[in-house]
């Protein structure tokens, strides 16, 4: 006899009904479920990131305007997750279904390459976002202050960055001095303009919580201000050379 409560052996009678029963609750891992772990994954290390930005702001001098705010923004964003694992769960379904198949995989290709195109800065794009013009009247303003300005982008979900008419990609650099700053070798006249598509209430609150980007702005004696707008457009392009030292990999074998 198995452990199932049937004999195996030829002949003999198949599953009772107390095995037929524990057969079927046994749980399945789906494709489904294992895209939804790892987005809450995702989700999870974005609220630990969330909370250790507004931990290094020292939370107890939060207003409670400000912590409502911090909690909204979590929420935003966690929707958004959720809408991605929908999307990908709907494409997902699109590629496996025995129709449409071919155009399936075509349009998800087509929108890869609009994402990446993007990402990367090889072409325009527009959507809702935010324009900040960040003012250094006495040239005091310093790189790195830039710089913290495109880690708070960023973080709070930031898609297409332009600074003057420079597209900001992931290799994209401030250098130089005050008075004297460089994005990407060229050197930036004030005052200083950003062109940012992302969710505006997000970014806008991200970037005004007390210890932040335009907090440093104004230690350099800068003056920031912060628009939300419906349309951004970001039209700078950027020309991605060809990698010199890395290749494709190959397919994983079995």
């Amino acid at each position: 006899m198995s452990d199932e409560g049937y004999d195996e052996r030829p002949g003999a009678p198949g599953p009772t009904g107390w095995a037929a029963l524990r057969s079927a609750m046994r749980p399945r891992v789906t494709r489904a479920q294992v895209l939804a772990g790892v987005l809450c994954a995702a989700l999870g290390f974005a609220v630990v990131v969330q909370v250790r930005m507004a931990n290094d702001s020292d939370l107890s001098r939060l207003s409670q305007d400000d912590l409502v705010r911090l909690l909204d923004e979590t929420s935003t964003r966690a929707e958004a997750l959720q809408q991605a694992a929908v999307e990908l769960e709907r494409e997902r379904d699109d590629l496996l279904s025995g129709s449409d198949s071919r155009q399936a995989a075509l349009d998800a290709a087509r929108r890869n390459a609009a994402m990446q195109g993007i990402l990367s800065g090889r072409l325009p794009a527009e959507g809702p976002g935010v324009r900040i013009a960040l003012s250094d009247p006495d040239r005091q303003v310093r790189p790195v202050t830039m710089l913290n300005m495109l880690e708070e982008l960023r973080n709070a979900g930031a898609e297409a960055i332009q600074v003057q008419d420079l597209r900001v990609t992931a290799s994209s650099a401030f250098t130089g001095a005050p008075g004297a700053i460089q994005l990407d070798g060229v050197t930036l006249e004030p005052p200083y303009v950003w062109q940012v598509i992302g969710d505006p209430a997000t970014i806008a609150t991200a970037l005004e919580i007390p210890g932040g980007a335009l907090a440093y702005v104004r230690n350099d004696g800068g003056t920031g201000r912060v628009d939300q707008v419906e349309k951004v457009s970001v039209t700078a392009l950027r020309e991605v050379p060809d990698p010199q030292y890395a290749t494709l990999a190959p397919p994983a074998v079995p």
